[in-house]
């Protein structure tokens, strides 16, 4: 089996989830080329063909370009598999791709089971097993599900290709989203609600909690859904990626969206009342108790220090 993985520039820089393309492949079992629009200043560590095009001439985001030039790969490599990461670039190139190649598309891979994919559905409560029945498929990663637990290694073999200049879109920048709410990225202590508080009126013991440690409250993607807590609050992939010195998971299962924001976390404390939560595979601590017991006490005995 052979996979392209399209790895991603953005604001002049190589992003990390080049890493999270190649470990994918590794575990896939699979041969690797990779793609890449950037420069030759900034190379992934990756031991293979690398087919890069010029980014000053191609530019960051051009669809029709960028598209042409990975079928131009696809030409030559002949891959079972496309690979890209599941951001806003992969989400606008992917669909692209799978249609120009009449393929079947794979949005949002967390997990590899035997010879299937894993994505979650209804809303990241559930998982899906599935597998592609097109010759070749085009996939999508979830950010921090395939996270290598060492850098890759490597020099590329760079293969420069020539690309069209005068695609359907003229790239001018990008916009910086307007602040609002707290930034949870500069804060050193963060006590996050899971679903596990149980209702709204709950998480007054988190902020409570934080407010003792001297941090900020976070909370989930479904408190945030709910309406629970302001969107500001969210950490994971959809909210903010933090990485503070204490981070304490109060009901929070552990979904690799919220993993993905949080894992780079110094300290991590997870309460919950299942022993076997995936947030326990990264906490450094995991207290199997009720937070709504267990919480209180903390911030009282924390308060009288």
């Amino acid at each position: 089996m052979k996979t392209l993985l399209v790895a991603e520039y953005r604001d002049g820089k190589l992003l990390g989830t080049s890493s999270e393309l190649i470990n994918f492949a590794a575990k896939l079992g699979a041969d690797s080329a990779m793609v890449l629009v950037g420069s030759e200043t900034e190379l992934p560590a990756y031991a293979g063909k690398l087919y890069l095009a010029d980014i000053d001439k191609a530019g960051e985001f051009n669809p029709s370009v960028h598209k042409q030039l990975i079928l131009d790969v696809i030409k030559k490599e002949q891959p079972s598999m496309v690979v890209l990461p599941h951001s806003s670039y992969g989400w606008d190139l992917a669909p692209r791709i799978a249609l120009a190649l009449k393929a079947a598309q794979i949005s949002e891979v967390v997990e590899i089971k035997d010879d299937s994919l894993i994505v979650p559905s209804c809303n990241a409560k559930l998982r899906r097993q599935v597998k592609a029945t097109t010759d070749i498929s085009v996939v999508t990663l979830q950010g921090g599900a395939f996270t290598p637990s060492e850098e890759p290694s490597g020099t590329p073999e760079v293969i420069k290709v020539e690309v069209a200049t005068d695609g359907d879109v003229q790239f001018s920048g990008y916009e910086e989203a307007e602040a609002g709410g707290v930034d949870l990225s500069k804060a050193e202590i963060i006590v996050s609600a899971g679903r596990g508080i149980g209702k709204p009126e709950n998480l007054e013991i988190i902020e409570n909690l934080a407010k003792a440690l001297k941090g900020e409250y976070g909370a989930s993607r479904p408190v945030v859904d709910a309406e629970w807590a302001d969107p500001s609050r969210q950490v994971g992939t959809t909210g903010q990626t933090v990485t503070p010195k204490l981070y304490v998971a109060c009901g929070i299962s552990g979904a690799i969206q919220h993993l993905a924001g949080m894992k780079k976390s110094e300290f991590v404390l997870a309460i919950n009342t299942d022993k076997d939560a995936p947030i326990g595979e990264i906490a450094d601590v995991l207290a199997v108790a009720d937070l709504k017991q267990l919480v209180p006490i903390l911030t009282e005995k924390l308060n009288a220090l």
